[in-house]
């Protein structure tokens, strides 16, 4: 068998052409304490953005604190681009997000925008999503549904439009124009009706006390605003979210199967020297 075959069917950290600093640093970052450990500091980073929201005699403390996380995460950063090399690195588009929310810290932190930096600050809890893998799974699919959800997103407009007009037209008068005086007051109104936020006692019940047949308006949109459109969002998220598990799986059935094949063609080399051994 020939050498950079062999090497093409070696995992990374067992590759020759790979240093083994690297390949130390490889088992480290994706060692399970190691990430244990950034999502302590990650949790970390909020709590102190939490108290920094309160007016305390400790802002010189928290400032110090969240100095050295910045510092923790590039040096977190360094490490990675270590282990896989910057084409590794930056081929995950986790670790282009990541990469952007910590050398903005680092960039800015010596700025005096404080509100930037506060920002900054919550931005770098998102980091919780590219170290949890449960997290990004979410997020990925969500990604890949949104060609699909913006075919009910259009649906979604044009039945917001169609009931806005309606509303707009029958019931300006019934209620003060804040709610059914202007078409994008109707929106706002018929937003407020899909959340069930106070809908019956302030907006539906004084209407169809002057008009009852507004019963059958906000019924019907109720069915179809709340349930039959949220319920297509969460069917074609949950679809996603199984294809996502059927991709994982076929790949590493895939990946067994490439392991299966060398292993039989390594199997049968070896026989073949071992017969060629034997007439010799």
């Amino acid at each position: 068998m020939q050498r950079n075959d062999l090497e093409q069917n070696q995992p990374f950290e067992e590759r020759a052409d790979n240093p083994p600093r690297a390949n130390k640093l490889k088992k480290v970052v994706e060692h399970k304490n190691f990430q244990t450990l950034i999502i302590g500091l990650i949790l970390l980073n909020g709590l102190i953005v939490i108290a920094g929201t309160y007016s305390t005699g400790y802002t010189n403390l928290l400032n110090g604190m969240d100095r050295v996380l910045v510092w923790i995460f590039f040096v977190e950063m360094v490490l990675k681009m270590a282990a896989f090399g910057l084409r590794g690195y930056f081929k995950q588009k986790w670790n282009i997000f990541d990469f952007i929310i910590v050398t903005a810290s680092v960039a800015l932190y010596t700025m005096p925008f404080v509100s930037v930096m506060r920002i900054l600050r919550v931005l770098r809890l998102l980091r919780m999503i590219s170290v949890v893998p449960a997290l990004r799974k979410i997020i990925d699919s969500l990604m890949k549904s949104i060609p699909a959800l913006t075919g009910i997103l259009g649906l979604t407009i044009l039945i917001f439009t169609i009931y806005a007009i309606i509303g707009t037209t029958y019931f300006s008068d019934v209620l003060p124009d804040e709610y059914f005086g202007s078409f994008h007051a109707s929106l706002f109104t018929l937003t407020q009706v899909v959340t069930f936020e106070s809908w019956a006692s302030q907006v539906a019940r004084p209407i169809i006390n002057e008009i009852p047949w507004a019963w059958i308006y906000f019924e019907s949109f109720i069915v179809i605003g709340a349930l039959v459109i949220l319920n297509l969002v969460v069917a074609v998220i949950l679809n996603y979210l199984e294809q996502e598990d059927d991709n994982l799986r076929d790949q590493q059935l895939a990946d067994i199967a490439e392991e299966n094949r060398v292993l039989r063609k390594e199997i049968k080399e070896i026989k073949q020297l071992i017969l060629d051994q034997q007439k010799k």
